[in-house]
């Protein structure tokens, strides 16, 4: 048992990527662990969530710092989202046999990468019809859908490790449309801390944890994330999310079983539409006003 640096440069290169569009973590990591390096999926959720354990906490000091965090809309997130998050990883102790988990994870987490991928392109669209945003105070909190949707996080995060940084902030996004992308990303980072910490012991309780790999992953995911924040404002969003998106939706179309060619037809016809939407919003953002 060592460091797997294969896995550390893959998890270096899924850093970046949340480094530079604060979206994709999960997402990213748990499919290639899954393909890519033939990891149990129960094993490879445990220890992907033991990995963000690590890297959330950096994201919300931030944030925090800036005060961009909405501590009340927080607080609702997090008394839907621990609970759940914590409970979630007991039910995939049900599933101790390496096939049963395959045929039933394997969906789930796929599934999870195709709304992952919609989260996105929603987005972008929540974003274009609400560009005058309200400030933080001004907001009131909704309390009961803010807490059903950190629920829901909540267990998707502890059954799949994905969701926290793609699912959960559109969500937020539909239902606090006024509110800026900076103030729903701390938002949202800050009440992942508990979430994943949630997380991650029931998976220390129930899951099947390999200190190596977490080691692996943290290993990259901490100097890709940090040289990801450093070019952030240097990077083009209209490039980078496209294609996020249109892996999302391959990674997803694999895990469900269909054919690579399949897989590459549904992923370049991903990244052609959300791209020259990108491209068509970027155009009329700098065109001159007259």
């Amino acid at each position: 048992m060592l460091l797997d640096f294969a896995v550390s440069l893959g998890s270096f290169a899924a850093g970046v990527v949340v480094g530079l569009t604060g979206m994709g973590g999960g997402a990213l990591m748990m499919p290639m662990l899954v393909l890519g390096f033939g990891v149990p999926e129960v094993t490879a959720i445990s220890s992907d969530v033991i990995a963000a354990m690590v890297m959330k906490p950096v994201g919300a000091a931030v944030h925090l710092k800036h005060g961009s965090v909405r501590r009340d809309l927080a607080f609702w997130l997090m008394v839907g989202s621990v609970p759940t998050a914590l409970i979630s990883p007991w039910l995939l102790q049900f599933l101790s046999d390496a096939e049963q988990a395959r045929t039933l994870m394997r969906p789930v987490i796929g599934g999870t990468l195709l709304v992952a991928a919609l989260a996105m392109v929603a987005k972008v669209l929540v974003r274009r019809a609400n560009s005058a945003h309200a400030s933080l105070a001004g907001i009131p909190v909704r309390a009961l859908p803010t807490l059903l949707i950190g629920a829901f996080g909540g267990l998707v995060v502890g059954l799949t490790s994905v969701g926290s940084g793609s699912l959960m902030l559109v969500m937020l996004m539909w239902l606090y449309p006024r509110m800026s992308s900076s103030e729903l990303v701390g938002t949202d980072l800050v009440q992942a801390v508990p979430l994943v910490v949630a997380a991650g012991v029931g998976h220390l309780l129930f899951g099947q944890v390999d200190w190596w790999l977490t080691a692996s992953i943290v290993l990259g995911t901490v100097p890709g994330i940090y040289l990801g924040a450093r070019f952030s404002a240097k990077a083009k969003d209209s490039l980078i999310r496209p294609l996020i998106a249109s892996v999302l939706v391959a990674l997803g179309l694999k895990l469900f079983g269909y054919s690579n060619l399949t897989m590459g037809a549904a992923a370049l016809a991903a990244l052609s539409l959300f791209g020259a939407h990108s491209m068509r919003e970027r155009r009329r953002a700098t065109a001159p006003v007259t």
